[in-house]
């Protein structure tokens, strides 16, 4: 494929790469668990679907291709995908992980990887100042930026050097920002992960996670994990993914567009005391975001004046749904102290400033008037 396809060509087009054989447009479900051989030895590629399925192969191809990976490989979800890339690690192993991502990066690396022998140092990366946490025994630093939910940025050029200086792995979750506005790999990035349930896939019907390599070293070895542990994503799925990204450019592109203006609006409100977005000027990791992101997405935080006000804020709604997960067209209005990070343990908590006035956004691709009337109207009705 030609590398001078704008990633909005190549959303698009990426699958005429491995074309279906009959020319359909849409590639096909290949529903099947098994196939069958042409003798001994004669294996088609694809023996068993644990392993390998065709419709799966396509969606990789499409986004390791959008990633600038040497492969990527897709999973049930993106907490299988987590599990799956810990694996990678041995018993005394040391990682150092960002003090704020999603509590069920939180979760799994307290309760499943601590007990199994890992050890983890919680930093602020975005702050800088990570030199000292390293230790002969460290393999990986893990982060997202921005984070979630406080939309912290931190500059992974920067970071990747330090990391490969002492001969470890950088791994980056790009979910918040997706591959449309983001390629951490080409910044240094050794493992990029995405949750495919969220703007990948994009409309709130289906479940999915991914793990992006740079080199074959990586994907040799998660492969042979993934086929082992047997996590792979369906062939369904994998489908309904491969059709969401052929609308991500114009999704994320609207989805922004919305985010930038909601910002600014919530900034305006009388009843909100912070709003947290990359795109907005004053935000601390504006620059950083314009040298490493081609955009600043659709995810943003807010706090309000009351805790009463935030929970009253969240019946109140009409337009806009109060629920979890992020990335789909509808916008979502979440209460991440008792949703996604309600496992996050209080001292984590309060170190990234999540407390009960804090609500987060993932803003859709509805009228960008009708979103700001219905806050207008929820406001209203919370602080009676």
């Amino acid at each position: 494929m030609s590398s001078n396809y704008s990633i909005d060509t190549i959303c698009q087009i990426s699958d005429k790469e491995i074309a279906d054989q009959w020319g359909a447009l849409s590639f096909p479900i290949y529903q099947s668990a098994t196939f069958a051989h042409r003798g001994l030895g004669g294996s088609t590629g694809f023996d068993y679907t644990r392993v390998q399925n065709p419709t799966r192969q396509q969606l990789e191809f499409v986004v390791a291709s959008l990633e600038h990976g040497t492969d990527a490989i897709a999973f049930s979800s993106g907490m299988s995908a987590i599990t799956t890339l810990m694996e990678l690690f041995s018993p005394g192993d040391h990682i150092i992980v960002d003090s704020d991502l999603y509590g069920g990066s939180v979760r799994l690396f307290d309760v499943i990887n601590k007990k199994n022998g890992l050890e983890f140092t919680t930093a602020e990366l975005y702050k800088g100042g990570y030199e000292a946490l390293f230790k002969e025994n460290t393999k990986a630093v893990y982060l997202e930026t921005p984070t979630n939910p406080m939309m912290n940025v931190t500059d992974i050029e920067k970071l990747a050097g330090e990391v490969h200086k002492r001969g470890a792995l950088l791994i980056v979750d790009n979910t918040f920002l997706s591959p449309y506005f983001q390629n951490p790999i080409p910044l240094g990035a050794d493992i990029v992960i995405h949750s495919g349930t969220k703007f990948l896939g994009g409309h709130h019907d289906t479940v999915g996670g991914f793990l992006v390599v740079k080199d074959k070293e990586l994907s040799e070895k998660l492969r042979f994990i993934y086929k082992t542990t047997g996590a792979g994503l369906s062939p369904f799925d994998s489908w309904l993914i491969l059709r969401g990204i052929r609308t991500l450019s114009v999704r994320m592109e609207r989805a922004q567009q919305n985010a930038i203006a909601l910002s600014e609006y919530l900034r305006s409100n009388k009843y909100v005391t912070k709003v947290l977005y990359p795109g907005l000027k004053d935000h601390p990791g504006y620059e950083i975001s314009n040298r490493q992101a081609r955009g600043y997405g659709a995810m943003l935080t807010f706090e309000v004046k009351s805790t009463e006000i935030a929970q009253k804020l969240l019946g109140e709604v009409e337009l806009i749904y109060f629920a979890e997960s992020l990335g789909g067209t509808e916008t979502l209005i979440t209460y991440p102290i008792t949703q996604t990070h309600a496992d996050v343990p209080k001292d984590i908590l309060e170190l990234n400033g999540i407390n009960d006035r804090v609500l987060r956004v993932s803003v859709g691709i509805e009228g960008i008037d009708d979103l700001i009337a219905d806050f207008e109207q929820a406001f209203e009705r919370a602080a009676r």
